[in-house]
Order: C-alpha cells, then structure tokens, then sequence
C-alpha cells in the first residue's frame, strides 16, 4: 500500500507543478479606445461652460431640483421604484451577475462525477448433458470520476475577463436607463403642465371673446351694426373653442405617457392633482467641468466601453483552441458483489491527458478572426457613441441659449399685443376704428400669449435635454433596490438565488481594467 501511496503523491506533485507553470494568458489585453479629437475639444457651450468662481452648479444626480416642484420630484422617486424598463436592466444585472458566477467557476475541476450502482444477477442452466443449476448474487460498485483542464492558455481568465466586463457593462446600462427615466419624467411633466396652462389661456381667451361676440349680437340686433361684425367675432369665439378638445387630447396621451412610466395603466395620477399658474423660469445651467470628461463618464458611453473590453477578451478564448488542451484525469472505483468466491476491487487511475486538434481546415484561424472584428466593430460603435454625446451636449447647450433669447423676445412681444389690443379697443369706444381692429389685436394677443407659454415650454425641454446630454441623473443603486421586493421573493420562490440578491454590489472601475487582474465575485 505504501508505494501506490508515494507514486500517487509524486503524480500529485508532477500536476501542481505543470498547473503552476500554466500562467500564459494569450489574447490582447484590454486597451482603452482612443478618441484623438477628445483632448482638443475645448467648449465653453455658449456660454455656459464656466470656472467654478463663476457660478454655483447644481447636483447633477438630482439636477430636476432646480424646478423646485415636489410633485415632479415625487413622480421621478416613484418611477425609479415602479418603471419596467428600470426593472429590466436591475434583472439583466442579475443575471450578467450569475453569468460570471459561471464563467468564475471555469478554475475549477470541470468533471466532478460521482456514480454508483447496485445489480441484481440471476442466472439458471437447464436441459443438455451439463448438471441443472440456479445461481444468483448482487453486485455493486462505485466510483468518483475527476477532470480538470488546467489554463494553460489563459482561456479561462479570458473567459471570466469578459464576464466581468459584460457584469460591469450591465449596471452602466442600468444607470443610463436612469439618466433617460428622469430626463422623460420631467419632459413629459412639463410637457403636460404647458398643455394645461394653454387650455387655461384658451379658455379665458373664449370667455373675452364669448362677451365680444354678444356685444356685436346686442349692437347687431339694435340695427346698428353690420352682420360682418357679428360674423366675425363668433368665428373667432367658435375658433378658439375648437382648439380646447385637441388639447384636451395631447394633455390625456401626456398623462397616460406619464403613466407608462410610473408603471400605472391608464387614468388619473394623484401626483398632477396640484396645477401650476405658470412655468416655472430657470436660469442656464453653469456647467463647471470640461465637457470632455462629461462625455466619458456618461453611463451610456461607459457601457460602449465595458462592451468592447468584453469583446477583447474573446479573442483570447478564441486563440486558446490553437494549442493543446491540457488536463488531469483521475477516478477512484471500487466493486464488489455478494459471491464468497470472488474478491471485490478497488481501483485508483490519475494522470495528465492532452488532446489536440491538429487539423481543423481554418476553424480557428477565421474564429479568431471573426473575434477580432467584433472587437474592432465596438470600437467603433465606442468612438461614434462619444461623437454623438458631444454632438447632443452641444446642440442641446445652443438650444438652451437661444430658446432664452426667443424667451425675453416673446415677452416684449406680448408687452407689445396686449398694448395694442387696450388701443384698439379705446378706439373702438371713441369710434376712431371698426370692430374688425379689435377682432385683430385680440386674435394677435392671445396669439402672443400662446406663444410665449409654447416658448417657456420648449426652454424648460432644452435645459432638460442638456443635463441628459451630460449624464445627470443616476445614482449608484444597491442590490436590494434593483428590482421590487415582491420580485425578489417570487424569484426566491422558484429557485435558490444563495446571496446574489443580497450580497453588495462591487464598486464599478472608472474604466474598464487595463490588464488580465479582474477580481473574482460570487
């Protein structure tokens, strides 16, 4: 027994060290995209990129607290609790988070087999020249099979390398599905509160213009007046009551939109019970940072970046098939059966295997291949991501200053409608100007009004769309609050999750590692 013993410690001893030796890592190791014009793009967006003595600038996680409204705080809060597509990125973490758990698992003996069995033989002799005889026994045996392909090659490593870039890639994904549910909250909900205030405006325009259609009727009925006059006013009366249901129907598709994100079927949302008197006026952003590194750090310009990292990886699964595959085998057995005259056996097999694909016509070359160019697609994707987030910062910062501009015009423009309109009708009384010049400037007036409130509207959408062109509006969101309680138990229910809905997630890198050290999760 003793030499079986010292032979098996000297085989074990052979394996360690040829899995010591096994330390190289083929493939590219990740390497961040370059974005040559990046470095050189120096804006001060219009303007508003300032020095931080200049101004104060507002949290970028909670940039929709500069609208001071607890309403639309209240609604963005609930939607980052009830919102579906919010959900499905929290479940997609998930299960990139059990994806790597399979990939981390790759280390380790792949082949963990244990077997057994249990027979029952019985055997008879009947007829011919050789004596009658019945026989019968029960025979056992038992075995545990072991197979492990060392990483020789570095394929593991690479494959655990693109899980955890894929996991990272995941929870970027999932902050920018935050950064897109609070921009379209808080444009959907102004959107609505402009669309109330121009039924309000509408409807006081209908009522002055109801009272200058029934003076024209009273004048008109006296004789003393044209039937033109009366025409006229109840066109313009009628006109503007025909405006009120098309509005009533963009504010309830507007509701409903709101709905959808708030994960509600359609009706009436409590949270909009409030009404606002006016929009509320904002002034620019002051936007301290370079955009540059704005860019980078926007969640969905680091889920690009995460992607290609993965896809590096790939290449050095791919590259690992040109080498052998090298492995330890080993089983222990042992049988037996219930005949006095048989012995049982026991049995020990351990040793290195290799096998080796040798000719595959091209397989591989053209997988490597097809790898590569995954890659080098990313890459582009990466660099078209970062021109079309410089490309939306900077439209959305000149949408910004001049919807301010056509602001300040609206109002002296309004200023100007609504003199006209005391003029006309001063000189309507003193019989120096028909009706039809009233009829005018009240249609220019309200026109004006109209105008303005549409041109408030559309500067509170610019600034919108600017802080969602800078990323804002994210947080970092704890595993217990990816997805709702009541998922997490009925995922409970079916299967057994261990600790990856509860256990922490990792702090996210700034950008993807630049070598093969990834760490290893649960």
């Amino acid at each position: 027994m003793k030499p079986l013993c010292h032979r098996f410690q000297r085989v074990v001893l052979l394996c360690i060290g040829v899995s010591l030796s096994a330390c190289t890592v083929l493939g590219p190791n990740y390497r961040e995209p370059e974005v040559d014009w990046l470095d050189e793009w120096h804006t001060r967006l219009y303007g508003q990129a300032v020095t931080p003595t200049q101004h104060a600038q507002s949290d970028l996680r909670f940039w929709w607290h500069i609208f001071n409204d607890p309403s639309l705080n209240q609604l963005i809060a609930l939607a980052k609790k009830a919102n579906r597509t919010l959900h499905l990125a929290g479940l997609r973490i998930l299960e990139s988070r059990a994806q790597l758990g399979i990939a981390g698992s790759t280390l380790y003996p792949q082949v963990q087999q244990l077997g057994g069995a249990v027979t029952y033989v019985n055997t008879s002799q009947h007829g011919g020249v050789a004596p009658a005889g019945n026989q019968d026994f029960v025979g056992y045996q038992g075995g545990f099979n072991l197979g492990w392909e060392l990483d020789f090659w570095g394929r593991f490593k690479r494959v655990i390398e693109s899980a955890d870039a894929a996991f990272f890639a995941s929870i970027a994904n999932q902050q920018d599905a935050q950064v897109l549910l609070s921009a379209q909250v808080t444009d959907l909900y102004y959107a609505y509160r402009t669309t109330e205030l121009r039924i309000v405006i509408a409807r006081e325009n209908a009522e002055i213009q109801k009272r200058s259609y029934d003076i024209t009727q009273k004048i008109y009925s006296s004789g003393q007046q044209s039937e033109l006059d009366l025409q006229q006013a109840k066109t313009q009366y009628l006109a503007t009551l025909a405006s009120i249901p098309a509005l009533q129907i963009t504010l309830i598709k507007t509701r409903n939109a709101i709905s959808t994100l708030l994960g509600r079927p359609p009706g009436e949302i409590p949270e909009l019970a409030r009404k606002l008197d006016s929009l509320p006026r904002i002034d620019p952003p002051a936007i301290q940072e370079q955009p540059a590194g704005l860019v980078l750090r926007r969640p969905d310009v680091r889920t690009a970046a995460w992607r290609v990292a993965a896809q590096s990886a790939q290449i050095g699964v791919a590259e690992a098939d040109f080498y052998p595959a090298v492995s330890l085998l080993g089983s222990i057995g042992w049988s037996g059966n219930t005949l006095g005259a048989s012995s049982d056996t026991s049995s020990l097999v351990i040793g290195p295997s290799v096998s080796w694909n040798i000719f595959d016509y091209g397989r591989i070359e053209n997988n490597v291949r097809v790898q590569d160019v995954r890659l080098q697609e990313l890459i582009e994707q990466y660099q078209e991501k970062v021109l079309q987030a410089a490309h939306e910062i900077d439209a959305a910062a000149i949408s910004v200053v001049k919807t301010a501009e056509q602001q300040k015009l609206l109002d002296r423009s309004v200023q100007a409608a609504r003199r006209a309109l005391d003029l006309a009708n001063t000189r309507y009384r003193e019989g120096y100007a028909d009706f039809q010049r009233v009829l005018d400037a009240q249609r220019a007036a309200f026109a004006q009004d109209e105008q303005r409130l549409i041109g408030q509207g559309n500067h509170i959408s610019a600034i919108i769309t600017l802080y969602k062109a800078l990323g804002g509006g994210w947080l970092v969101t704890p595993i217990e609050q990816l997805i709702p309680a009541r998922l997490q138990d009925t995922m409970r229910e079916r299967t057994d999750w261990g600790n990856l809905l509860s256990a922490p997630l990792p702090v996210e890198p700034d950008r993807p590692p630049l070598d093969s050290e990834i760490p290893q999760y649960e």
